[in-house]
């Protein structure tokens, strides 16, 4: 099998058992998201990866996803529940939003958070009305559609985990919001400045100046990632597949590989079988020529993970074989 297939590192599978039950329904590498963590705070989870590997007799990838210019919800001291027509504090005492976002929320500003699930609409720069609601938790992403916040490509923190990861057999550097090449040309030459000139990097598209900027990213890029959490959050979400689309044929004409992300699997959080609209999903972006599929907190937090990752490799599996049978 030629596709990648990625699980997400998480509490649901923390222990070297899982992960070994992962790597053997097809898993070939996993994700570890450092908006949550650090490479050094995260070693107990890299030594059940290893762990695994030796107990299957398998190597996996590693797969570092940065902070990078990416706006998250501070710490919560523990989830908090957000009911829809209620008014919330943004800030000190209420939702803790990076300090980028309360210079430039404005009255009447929506406020996407948790990958869009809630929405709320700003009626002070600090206070807003809660249109769509739900429980928010800790580091989940915060976007102000329309708007750009200017960020440095790395933070310190991205620094140091990149530092790191050569000796910690990382395989693969996530880089998120890419807005331009110089984006990626800074995390490569901080790459190549710690020994890590083997490790591959990927460009994850979030937002629309990745999406205007994708044939300069192209040369640069290792693997594109067409990361469709944020992404429907810049454009409304019965446009996201023709995104989709456009990217996947841009990365093909190019010979660039590219991965699809974001509920593949999301139903299977809480249930043991995929819905037939996931299987489809997975069927067609693999039909679309992706090199790797990639499942989050379907692995990370879910109640089933090596279900997951085995349905992700049966549908790319079908997939492959589609293709190879019609001669496409």
């Amino acid at each position: 099998m030629s596709v990648q297939i990625y699980g997400t590192l998480g509490p649901s599978c923390a222990d070297a058992a899982t992960l070994a039950r992962m790597i053997g329904a097809g898993m070939t590498g996993i994700r570890l998201n450092l908006s949550h963590t650090t490479l050094r705070e995260a070693k107990p989870y890299l030594d059940a990866v290893r762990a695994a590997e030796r107990e299957t007799s398998r190597s996996i990838g590693l797969l570092l996803d940065m902070q990078g210019p990416e706006l998250r919800v501070g710490r919560l001291r523990e989830p908090m529940a957000l009911e829809e027509g209620s008014h919330v504090a943004l800030g000190e005492g209420g939702i803790p939003l990076p300090e980028e976002v309360l210079r430039t929320v404005t009255k009447g500003q929506s406020i996407l958070l948790d990958d869009g699930r809630l929405r709320l609409r700003a009626e002070s720069a600090d206070r807003a009305l809660v249109e769509r609601g739900g429980v928010l938790r800790s580091r989940k992403s915060a976007a102000l559609p329309g708007v750009e916040t200017l960020l440095p490509a790395m933070t310190a923190q991205d620094r140091e985990n990149l530092a790191l990861a050569p000796s910690c057999g990382v395989t693969a550097v996530m880089q998120p919001f890419v807005r331009s090449a110089d984006d990626l040309k800074a995390v490569r030459a901080a790459m190549n400045e710690c020994g890590g000139t083997d490790i591959r990097l990927f460009a994850k598209i979030e937002n629309r100046r990745g999406m205007d900027s994708l044939a300069e990213l192209l040369p640069h890029a290792d693997e594109i990632v067409i990361a469709r959490g944020d992404l429907g959050n810049a454009v409304p979400l019965w446009e996201l597949p023709a995104v989709q689309k456009r990217i996947a044929a841009r990365c093909r004409e190019n010979g660039t590989p590219f991965m699809v992300v974001t509920q593949m699997l999301a139903s299977m959080e809480h249930s043991r079988v995929p819905t037939r609209a996931e299987m489809s999903d997975i069927f067609n972006a693999v039909l679309d020529g992706a090199a790797s599929v990639m499942v989050t907190g379907e692995t990370a937090a879910g109640e089933y993970p090596a279900d997951v990752i085995r349905y992700l490799t049966l549908a790319a599996h079908a997939a492959e074989t589609f293709l190879k049978e019609n001669g496409i």
